[in-house]
C-alpha cells in the first residue's frame, strides 16, 4: 500500500512539474532558444490580428526587431483585419516589412494568389512574399504530393508578374517531411523559413535555410501578449541589402 501511495505522489509531482513547465513556456517565462545578437544580428517578428494594436514606433526602436512579417491573407478570400494598419504603421516606423499568406489546402492556388494581389501593396525595399505551409489550422484535406506541387506552383505563377522575387516558404517539420524532403526541386525556387522552437536547426550550418523561427512566446515592448520571434541566417547574403546598417557591423 505504501509503495502505491508513494507512486501516486510521484506521478502527481511529475504532472505538476510538467504543467508548471508548460504554463511557464506558454506565458513566455521559459524559452528553449535565445540566440544572441552577436551570433544572429538580424532578428525580427511575425504578427497577425492576434497581436492586436501594435505600437510600431516602440517595436522598431528595439535592437532585436529589424524586420516584421505580417499576415495579409488566407485562402481565396480572407484578409487579416490588421494587415493594412500594420503595413502602414510599420512602414512609417522605418521597419523592414514582409507580407505572408496562409496557404489553405482547400482552395486552388490561383484563387489564393489573386487574394494576395488584391491585398498586398507592391513596394520597394520590402521582403519577398512569404507563404505559410503547414497542417496546423488548415482544412481537413490532405493533398497528395502531386496536388500540392501543382497548386503551390499555380499560386506563384499567378503572383510572378507582380512579385517576381524568389519567395519565402515558411514550413513546419511535418510539412517539410511529407512534401518537400527530396522534392524541393519540384517547388518554385525559394528561401526556407524554418520553425524550430526547441533547438537551433542544424542543416549544413544554416546554409540551406534563410530564416529561423525560434520562439512563439516572445515578449516585446509595444506588443501585448506573446509574439513569434525569428532570426535571419548570418550567411544569408541575398537579403542583407535590406539591412545595410546591421550588415555593415
Amino acid at each position: 500500500m505504501r509503495s502505491l501511495v508513494w507512486g501516486t505522489i510521484g506521478a502527481t509531482a511529475v504532472l505538476a512539474v510538467a504543467f508548471a513547465a508548460y504554463f511557464a513556456y506558454d506565458f513566455g517565462m521559459l524559452r528553449f532558444n535565445n540566440p544572441s545578437l552577436s551570433n544572429y544580428p538580424i532578428q525580427g517578428i511575425d504578427v497577425s490580428h492576434h497581436q492586436g494594436d501594435i505600437d510600431w514606433k516602440v517595436v522598431a526602436a528595439q535592437p532585436n526587431v529589424r524586420f516584421a512579417f505580417m499576415k495579409a491573407t488566407e485562402g481565396g478570400d480572407h484578409r487579416d483585419s490588421k494587415f493594412a494598419d500594420n503595413w502602414q504603421r510599420a512602414g512609417d516606423a522605418g521597419m523592414v516589412r514582409g507580407a505572408y499568406h496562409f496557404f489553405t489546402f482547400c482552395r486552388p492556388g490561383k484563387d489564393q494568389a489573386q487574394n494576395v494581389l488584391a491585398t498586398v501593396p507592391k513596394e520597394q525595399g520590402t521582403l519577398p512574399i512569404a507563404v505559410d505551409l503547414e497542417f496546423v489550422g488548415n482544412c481537413s484535406k490532405v493533398p497528395t504530393l502531386e496536388e500540392m506541387v501543382a497548386e503551390v506552383n499555380a499560386f506563384f505563377t499567378e503572383l510572378k508578374g507582380t512579385f517576381p522575387e524568389k519567395p519565402i516558404f515558411y514550413v513546419t517539420k511535418e510539412f517539410f517531411d511529407q512534401y518537400m524532403k527530396g522534392n524541393e526541386s519540384r517547388f518554385p525556387d525559394h528561401y526556407l523559413w524554418l520553425r524550430s522552437v526547441f533547438r537551433e536547426p542544424r542543416q549544413e550550418e544554416c546554409s540551406r535555410w534563410s530564416i529561423w523561427q525560434f520562439a512563439d512566446n516572445g515578449a516585446l515592448d509595444g506588443i501585448q501578449g506573446p509574439v513569434d520571434l525569428n532570426a535571419l541566417c548570418p550567411s544569408e547574403t541575398a537579403l542583407a541589402h535590406l539591412f545595410p546598417a546591421v550588415a555593415a557591423n
